[in-house]
């Protein structure tokens, strides 16, 4: 997720001036250029496709509340460091921490865990095309709780669209057979429980002046602490640490939480909120991919056709008349430029 983007993170730029001539200076050694946008682009949208994968080999080694907490011990620790490198503190007040805490639940801690809990039951690819309704759920809950939302006909169309293809994907038509209910339904939950933390941060944390690092390590330490409270009553210390799925949560935490929320925030800085958001709609195309040529799952032709349907009914979702002669507001956490409830950091 992303927090408030400040105008001076966008782009700072002044008026040349003529003064006298400056000192000497030694020379240094120029700045370092980041990779280029669509490949941070390309890494990101397979990082968090391949997350649903390392998720599933996660699970075959260890409970799914392990698995969770391990993402997110990885994850803090990759943002922990990235904070004493840019000499970040973490936030400050009791209100910030609270609003935190219930950011760190629905963002990270709930949805984590369910998908985590889905695919003991389900494959990744059904997962990772779970995902991809979180628009759709974010939109309806947009309609409910932020009364600057209006629907659109477009966008009317586009919700209706999105869940005729999560039918398709279930196989509505067969009556669901072969489906395990339970390991989709929580598949879906978790999709629905991103817009809720999208729209309460929304509401009490969008205009904090805390940097968007400093509060995303605080909301990240706060969903590791809730699952170290958890984890220990659902679940007995594994007997031995299998090295495949260990290897497989180091990836999913560093990488896919950590690493990743690190590399979107640049590009949101860089190409702007409404291109870096379009990631979404590549992960669960990436997520079918990996789950069937890495772990051999089985796909049938409703799934493809049916996420692709869910994926267009998602865009129209986020489709939104211009304003002419307006500004636009600072965007936040899950905001995009197309739409204010799009999804960020989720996986």
């Amino acid at each position: 997720m992303c927090y408030e983007m400040k105008a001076g993170i966008v782009a700072t730029m002044s008026t040349p001036t003529v003064s006298s001539p400056a000192p000497s200076r030694p020379a240094t050694r120029p700045a370092r250029r980041p990779l280029p946008w669509r490949a941070r682009f390309a890494f990101l949208s397979l990082i968090w496709g391949f997350s649903f994968l390392f998720m599933k080999v996660g699970t075959e080694g260890f409970a799914p509340f392990q698995v969770t907490l391990g993402r997110l011990l990885f994850g803090t620790a990759v943002l922990a460091v990235a904070m004493a490198t840019k000499r970040e503190r973490l936030p400050r007040g009791a209100r910030t921490w609270g609003h935190l805490a219930v950011a760190g639940f629905f963002l990270n801690a709930l949805p984590f865990s369910l998908f985590a809990y889905s695919e003991l039951t389900i494959p990744s690819t059904l997962a990772g095309i779970c995902n991809a309704t979180s628009p759709l759920w974010g939109m309806v809950l947009s309609l409910v709780a932020l009364s600057e939302d209006r629907p659109t006909r477009l966008r009317v169309a586009g919700l209706g669209l999105g869940f005729l293809g999560v039918l398709t994907v279930l196989g509505a038509w067969q009556g669901f057979h072969g489906l395990d209910a339970r390991g989709t339904g929580m598949a879906l939950l978790a999709s629905l429980s991103y817009p809720v933390g999208w729209i309460y941060v929304r509401r009490t944390l969008a205009g904090s002046r805390e940097s968007h690092l400093s509060l995303t390590g605080g909301q990240l330490l706060l969903a590791t602490v809730q699952l170290a409270v958890v984890t220990p009553l659902f679940t007995s210390l594994p007997g031995h640490l299998p090295v495949v799925p260990l290897l497989a949560i180091a990836a999913l935490g560093a990488l896919g939480t950590g690493f990743a929320m690190l590399v979107q925030y640049g590009l949101v800085a860089e190409v702007g909120p409404t291109t870096a958001q379009m990631v979404t709609y590549f992960v669960p195309i990436i997520a079918t991919a990996a789950g069937v040529a890495v772990l051999g799952e089985h796909l049938t032709w409703s799934t493809p056709v049916g996420a692709v349907i869910v994926l267009a009914g998602a865009a129209l979702t986020q489709a939104r008349p211009r304003q002419r002669g307006s500004l636009a507001r600072p965007v936040a956490v899950g905001e995009s430029g197309a739409d204010r409830n799009a999804p960020a950091v989720k996986n």
